[in-house]
């Protein structure tokens, strides 16, 4: 049967009590979701009429109790609204807020005073719902936005300072140039005075016509002061007067007036640090910077710190070449470092070569600036055994160095003053004596070409100054090595040749490298090759001043026009015009001798792919044809073509790469003559350009 109507919320009878708990829980969960529900509803309504909530409350209660509704404009919510708020006034809600009186003798007080007022009811009112989702992200994406603008404001008004600022400097310098040209407009009026007011006295001598010499005639003559002494002695008397000068001259045409430096005549020599790596490259150079003071004395400090920091207190001199914070970690140097300095006699430029096996390409960039090599060896024990054994890079980086043109080698024995050797001399001896042979195999005259010197760079020791602690030692030290070298030939007079090593952006594409042979300056129409695009020269910088020209053997860093930095590449070569133009091919013969070959391809034939590297080029080859086997005492070519040959021997062969490449014969130009085989890592041949021969 079913059961009567039963009140709400008491369960119903004859259940039994499993059943009658089992009911109020569902009363209970079904009291909870009404809860809820009424919740959620009560704070939409109340964020749309904050007000009219109230009001309706009040109205179903004083009809309850018999007072009259409230005779505002609002009216009641809905009967379902009004039940569950009935029931909420029970819990304490609105209803429950609105029957309590007021104590302060203000507002509404009750039913039985009639009904409130709207300003009651306002006072009465609870504090606002809390924002929704949606409002939130509103909110948020206004504040953004408003900040958006303030920040884009700022910008806008910084960059228009910094363009006034630019505005204002370029003015003045605009006058201090027109300045200067008026000076040297006025010097230069004034000693045409002076020259015809001679050339009008009686018994003054006056140069024929036609030898007159301008600016850009002295801008390519021979750098060696004994030339020009001897040419100035040879010219008249007016030749000599003021303002009819070369530099005066050039600052009259407005040339660069006040910017461009005098060339310094001191011989400038490319010093390239190699060896295995952990030799102490890094480190030697930072302390011959420091010691020559190019460094200050703040700056070792911060870098004493900082390899502190790092645990590696001996690495803080190998900071000041490896800036890198990779390099730094790790101590490995892995691009070549850049720095300069001068003695009275000569000035050099310091290329510290990466020692790792790795970054080989990297080093064989940074030899082929070079005209000196350092090879740095360890004296400690098990150092030295390990980068000259094979496989190691003491062995490579010295053939490499000599295949890539370095002809003088100063190997300086570095770690003396470490415990396991103690500036022992049978040590010096033991190293000299490993390293002799294999210097000499690879080319070297021992004798002429080669210094031996012991040191310590960490310590200073016989870098700068000789040192006193080895009786058994009463050599130069490393600088007064350095200033008794020969001096390296220079060829000022054949066509210009300068390979691209680098190349960026600034006003302009600035192309970076070492002029091989010839002579550059500003003004000169050259060549890009090997895609022949024509350029000129608008500024030619010496390291970090700006020159009037450049000779063979100068790092140079030149600014070109008609051509856009993405149209060149490393290994492109800047040449003259015409006939004198690099030759660009992909075949050509070489004599090669094959170093050592890889275990796995212990044979070289036709066939055979490698890299070759040239000047600062790296291009795919593949060896197409062996012509002859030559003889190592003889030096004659066998008759019979060789189907192979085995590492150790020297050979002749045709030579193609998959796109041109900028080379010359080895007689004509041995910098753009030499090249090198690389196989995975591994250097495998080197050897000289014969012939060129036309392509496929």
């Amino acid at each position: 049967p079913r059961h009567p109507p039963q009140p709400y919320g008491s369960p119903p009878q004859q259940l039994t009590p499993a059943q009658q708990q089992q009911y109020q829980q569902q009363l209970q969960q079904q009291q909870q979701f009404q809860h809820q529900q009424y919740q959620q509803h009560q704070q939409q309504y109340q964020a749309q009429h904050p007000l009219v909530g109230h009001i309706g409350a009040y109205n179903t209660m004083a009809s309850q109790v018999g007072h009259q509704p409230h005779r505002g404009n609002f009216q009641p919510p809905p009967q379902g609204q009004q039940q569950r708020q009935q029931q909420h006034g029970a819990q304490g809600g609105a209803v429950g807020r609105l029957q309590q009186p007021s104590s302060q003798g203000k507002g509404f007080r009750g039913p039985k005073d009639g009904c409130g007022s709207i300003d009651a009811a306002k006072q009465q009112a609870v504090a606002p719902a809390p924002m929704t989702a949606i409002q939130k992200a509103e909110a948020r994406a206004k504040a953004a936005a408003a900040e958006a603008e303030k920040q884009a404001a700022q910008k806008k008004a910084e960059k228009k300072a910094k363009q006034a600022a630019a505005q204002k400097v370029a003015a003045e310098q605009s006058v201090v140039q027109k300045a200067a040209e008026e000076e040297a407009a006025k010097a230069h009026v004034e000693a045409k005075a002076a020259e015809e007011e001679r050339s009008a006295t009686p018994g003054s001598e006056t140069l024929p016509a036609g030898e007159e010499t301008t600016w850009e005639d002295a801008a390519i003559a021979p750098a060696d002061p004994a030339v020009n002494n001897a040419e100035a002695k040879q010219l008249d008397a007016p030749k000599s007067t003021p303002g009819t000068e070369p530099d005066a001259e050039e600052d009259s045409l407005g040339l660069g007036a006040g910017v461009r430096k005098e060339r310094d005549e001191r011989e400038h020599l490319n010093l390239v640090f190699i060896g295995h790596v952990d030799a102490g490259k890094s480190t030697f150079c930072g302390q011959i910077l420091y010691q020559t003071e190019q460094v200050d004395a703040r700056t070792i400090e911060k870098y004493e710190k900082e390899a502190k920091e790092k645990n590696r207190d001996s690495w803080f001199l190998a900071f000041i070449m490896d800036t890198n914070e990779e390099e730094r970690a790790k101590g490995k140097t892995v691009e070549v470092g850049r720095a300069h300095f001068e003695t009275a006699r000569k000035r050099y430029t310091i290329l510290d070569a990466p020692g790792h096996k790795n970054y080989v390409p990297n080093m064989i960039a940074g030899a082929c600036q070079a005209d000196v090599g350092v090879l740095v060896i360890s004296a400690r024990k098990g150092e030295f055994e390990t980068g000259f054994e094979r496989g190691g890079q003491t062995r490579e980086h010295a053939l490499l160095a000599k295949t890539l043109g370095v002809r003088l080698l100063v190997v300086v024995i570095n770690k003396m003053d470490d415990p396991t050797v103690k500036w022992s001399q049978e040590r010096f001896n033991e190293c000299e004596e490993k390293l002799s042979p294999f210097l000499k195999g690879c080319g070297y005259n021992v004798k002429k070409d080669v210094v031996f010197l012991p040191i310590s760079a960490l310590s200073a020791a016989n870098v700068v100054q000789r040192f006193k602690g080895a009786p058994w030692y009463n050599g130069p030290c490393f600088l007064e090595v350095l200033d008794t070298l020969p001096a390296c030939d220079r060829n000022v007079s054949g066509a210009l040749r300068l390979p691209i090593l680098s190349k960026y952006k600034d006003l302009g594409t600035v192309v970076e490298g070492k002029v091989e042979q010839g002579t550059i300056a500003a003004g000169d129409k050259l060549f890009v090759m090997p895609n022949r695009v024509p350029v000129e020269v608008l500024n030619v910088w010496l390291d970090q001043d700006e020159v009037a020209y450049l000779v063979g053997g100068e790092n140079a860093r030149v600014k070109l026009k008609d051509i856009s930095d993405d149209d060149i590449l490393p290994g492109f070569v800047l040449t003259p015009r015409g006939d004198t133009a690099c030759p660009a091919v992909r075949r050509f013969e070489a004599q090669l001798r094959v170093v050592e070959l890889l275990e796995h391809k212990s044979i070289f034939s036709a066939g055979y792919t490698a890299i070759l590297h040239v000047h600062a080029a790296a291009e795919e080859c593949v060896i197409m044809e062996l012509t002859s086997a030559i003889d190592k005492k003889t030096g004659k070519r066998s008759k019979r073509k060789p189907m192979f040959v085995k590492s150790g021997e020297v050979i002749t062969c045709i030579i193609e790469v998959e796109q041109n490449v900028c080379i010359e014969p080895f007689e004509q130009c041995p910098q753009m003559g030499r090249f090198t085989l690389r196989d995975e890592g591994t250097t495998i041949g080197i050897g000289k350009v014969l012939e060129l021969m036309p392509g496929p």
